[in-house]
């Protein structure tokens, strides 16, 4: 249990039903007339969806520990995907909903951060960017801006994004986690 006094960014809160928020933002706000309160800014740990939330001051709220490790990918196992704590060796089995959207750039060997809470995996959180190679895109065609001068083109985690039309098969591109987005060509 911690105060609202004391939030900080980033705490976990466990509120209404045992749900799990984060604190993006709070503000202590001492109005002239009437008791203090805080103001919150709350993130669902897992759905992500974000709201406004108003504490009186003082208020006691339940506190969650989310423990947050370093692991990385190594297998996939059915439908789980198979990470490794680098410290101790220790494998976690993770099943492809806890790890969502990462499943389209986890590609073995990758790093990514994941969060669990009394046991239970929140979620799986890689880097902002990540390099990977494309397994398959067609020839651009020069003079073809119908399609805005992208194309598809076919990573080799199987997952498909759209690239600019000088990009071809077999190259090392940059690519956004949160957006899916091209981000540019990695020299060799």
């Amino acid at each position: 249990m911690a105060s609202t006094n004391d939030l900080k960014n980033g705490m976990v809160l466990k509120l209404e039903g045992g749900q799990l928020w984060s604190v993006v933002e709070f503000q202590h706000v001492k109005p002239g007339k009437g008791p203090a309160f805080v103001r919150t800014k709350l993130k669902n740990v897992l759905s992500g969806k974000v709201v406004d939330k108003t504490f009186n001051a003082g208020v006691k709220v339940e506190t969650a520990t989310v423990d947050r490790r370093d692991m990385q990918f190594s297998y996939m196992d059915g439908d789980y995907f198979v990470f490794m704590d680098m410290k101790d060796f220790d494998q976690l089995m993770i099943d492809r909903k806890a790890v969502g959207d990462a499943a389209n750039f986890l590609i073995e060997g990758f790093e990514a951060t994941v969060a669990t809470h009394e046991g239970e995996v929140l979620y799986v959180e890689l880097p902002a960017a990540v390099e990977l190679i494309i397994e398959h895109t067609d020839p651009g065609v020069q003079g073809d801006r119908s399609t805005g001068g992208t194309k598809p083109a076919k990573l080799e985690t199987g997952y498909e994004i759209q690239v600019p039309l000088f990009v071809t098969t077999g190259e090392k591109i940059k690519v956004d986690t949160r957006t899916g987005d091209y981000l540019g060509r990695v020299s060799s």
